[in-house]
C-alpha cells in the first residue's frame, strides 16, 4: 500500500496539516513524522532529519522550527485512535499503535505501572509515526539462494537498524507465498508481534504478504510460533527481531516439526551475531542454511544486499562494490 500525501495529513490537527500541505516533502520517501511537547516538528525522509518552519519550509536550523504544543500532541493522538484510544489500550501497553496503512505510531510519556508490569501511557509528549513502505519485487537478487524448485532454505537475515530488513523479509514472504517461477508456492505462517510484516489494522494485513499466508497480529514469537504449529500447518514460519532464550526454544520445536523458518536478527556480520548466548549455538550447529546480510540505510534501496553465505560460511553472493 502506498503512502498518500493528503492520508499523512489528515493525521495531524489543523494547524500542522496547514505546515505539512505547504512542505515540499514526497510520500514515497517519507520515513517519519516527530512530534515532542515544546519542540521542534521534526520530518525525516531519504534518512535525512530535517525541521518544519510555521510556512512550510524543511531546513536545518532549529532556530526556524515550528514548536509543537502539548494539546497538538493530545488532538493528534485523538485522530490517531479515531477518538476511541481506549480500544487500543493493549497496543498502546507496548509504547505504540498501529493505524490503518499500516504505519506504526511510536509514543512516550508517563508510564503506568501495575505489580511492576506496564499498564499503559499516559500524559502522552512525545510521538513518533513511522510509514510502512511496501517495495515489492526487493526480494528478486535473494530468492535464488533462498528457495529452489521445492524447497526454501532455512534463512537468517542479518542486518543493522534502518537498512530494509523487515521490508526485505515482508517481500520474501510474499513471493513463496504467491509462488514465483519454478516455485509453486507454500503456506507461510508469520507472528508479527510488533505489526510491522502485515501492518495489519483491525486484524486485517495492509501490506500484501501472499495469498497463502496466515498472520497472528501483535502475538508474542514465542507462543505464536506454537500457536501455528500446533494449528495452521505452515511449511514456512517468519518472524521479526529473533533475541531470547524462549524464543530459541520455540525454534527447536519449529525445526523438529520439519517446518522451515525464517527470522531477521540486529547485527553487522555473522561474526557479530554468533557472539550472541541464544544464537551462538544455532550458528555453530549449522542450523540456518542461508545469511544474508544487509548493509546501508533503507531509503537507498529497501534489503541492500550486502552478502549471502551458506551454512558452512561459503560466499554465495557479494556486492560488486564489496568485491572491488
Amino acid at each position: 500500500m502506498k503512502v498518500k500525501r493528503e492520508d499523512v495529513i489528515r493525521l495531524f490537527p489543523e494547524e500542522i496539516r496547514a505546515i505539512l500541505r505547504q512542505a515540499d516533502w514526497n510520500p514515497e520517501e517519507l520515513q517519519e513524522i516527530r512530534l515532542r511537547a515544546g519542540k521542534p516538528l521534526l520530518l525525516r525522509q531519504q534518512g535525512k532529519e530535517y525541521f518544519l518552519s510555521q510556512k512550510g519550509m524543511l531546513t536545518g536550523h532549529k532556530e526556524l522550527a515550528y514548536l509543537v504544543s502539548q494539546e497538538q500532541i493530545r488532538t493528534t493522538m485523538e485522530y490517531l485512535g479515531q477518538f476511541s484510544l481506549y480500544a487500543y489500550e493493549e497496543e498502546l501497553r507496548q509504547g505504540f499503535l498501529t493505524i490503518q496503512g499500516g504505519h506504526r505510531v511510536g509514543i512516550g510519556g508517563k508510564i503506568i505501572l501495575e505489580n511492576r508490569q506496564v499498564k499503559g501511557v499516559s500524559q502522552i509528549s512525545c510521538v513518533n509515526i513511522r510509514f510502512s513502505h511496501q517495495v515489492k519485487g526487493c526480494a528478486d537478487p535473494v530468492l535464488p539462494y533462498v528457495i529452489n524448485e521445492k524447497s526454501v532454505f532455512h534463512t537468517l537475515i542479518i542486518s543493522p537498524p534502518r537498512c530494509g530488513k523487515t521490508t526485505l523479509l515482508r517481500d520474501m514472504i510474499r513471493q513463496i507465498s504467491d509462488g514465483t517461477g519454478d516455485f509453486a508456492g507454500c503456506t507461510v505462517g508469520v507472528v508479527d508481534e510488533r505489526s510491522e510484516i502485515g501492518g495489519s489494522y483491525q486484524g486485517i494485513p495492509q501490506n500484501d504478504v501472499g495469498i497463502r499466508t496466515d498472520i497472528l497480529d501483535g502475538c508474542p514469537k514465542t507462543e505464536g510460533m506454537m500457536m501455528l504449529i500446533r494449528s495452521m500447518s505452515p511449511e514456512v514460519i517468519a518472524v521479526d527481531e529473533i533475541g531470547n532464550y524462549e524464543e530459541m526454544n520455540a525454534i527447536e520445536m519449529i525445526l523438529n516439526s520439519g517446518c522451515k523458518f525464517w527470522a531477521t536478527v540486529h547485527g553487522s556480520t555473522i561474526e557479530e551475531v554468533q557472539k550472541k548466548p541464544m544464537l551462538e549455538r544455532m550458528i555453530r550447529e549449522r542450523i540456518f542454511e542461508r545469511y544474508i546480510i544487509l548493509q546501508g540505510e533503507e531509503y537507498q534501496g529497501a534489503g541492500n544486499i550486502f552478502k549471502i553465505y551458506d551454512e558452512r560460511g561459503t560466499c554465495l553472493y557479494q556486492k560488486k562494490e564489496a568485491a572491488s
